[in-house]
């Protein structure tokens, strides 16, 4: 035989009166949320302006060179090495004015530019991102703790969601226990 048919027969033959559950409505008396501080970090970025010195090089024109400071400089330097010494010191004197007085008559006929390169410091300004990390916080509605009274009784409970003015009730009936047996419904 079906277990249901025979705890039924049970409850039957004890005089306890059975019924099987049902859904009812009872009256929503309060519901107030329930809030949760959720943190959401979220990235702030920003541009800014930078001034900075930067350096600039550009190359120096090239100039033509006048040979004429060499040659009137090796002339005065060989008239002043030959007034030096006598015999082959003579001569040898003579020769290093004339190379000596070339190379000072071309320096000051071509003053060199120390550097084939010009170099100048120039403000610049350029765009820098930067970013932070900024913590945002939010209330978020977790559920909702609601009051309905129902049967006289109020009942508390927490819900998921806003129940509105009413709340559908599960009844389950227990039958008449006073004759000292206590039937339950062991159905799955």
């Amino acid at each position: 035989m079906n277990k249901s048919f025979l705890i039924m027969l049970a409850a039957v033959s004890s005089g306890t009166a059975w019924a099987a559950d049902f859904v009812d409505t009872a009256r929503v008396i309060s519901s107030t949320p329930i809030y949760e501080r959720v943190s959401e970090p979220k990235q702030e970025c920003w541009n800014e302006t930078v001034s900075s010195t930067g350096v600039v090089t550009k190359s120096a024109p090239v100039e033509e060179r006048s040979i004429g400071g060499a040659l009137i400089g090796g002339v005065v330097g060989g008239v002043v090495g030959n007034q030096v010494g006598q015999g082959t010191g003579n001569t040898v004197a003579t020769a290093a004015g004339a190379i000596a007085g070339a190379i000072i008559g071309d320096r000051v006929a071509n003053p060199s530019n120390q550097q084939a390169q010009q170099i100048s410091q120039v403000p610049q300004t350029r765009q820098e991102q930067h970013c932070r990390q900024v913590e945002n916080y939010r209330d978020v509605v977790r559920g909702y703790n609601v009051t309905y009274r129902y049967n006289g009784k109020d009942v508390s409970t927490r819900m998921s969601s806003q129940p509105g003015d009413t709340v559908q009730v599960s009844v389950g009936v227990v039958g008449d226990t006073s004759s000292g047996s206590d039937v339950r419904d062991y159905r799955r």
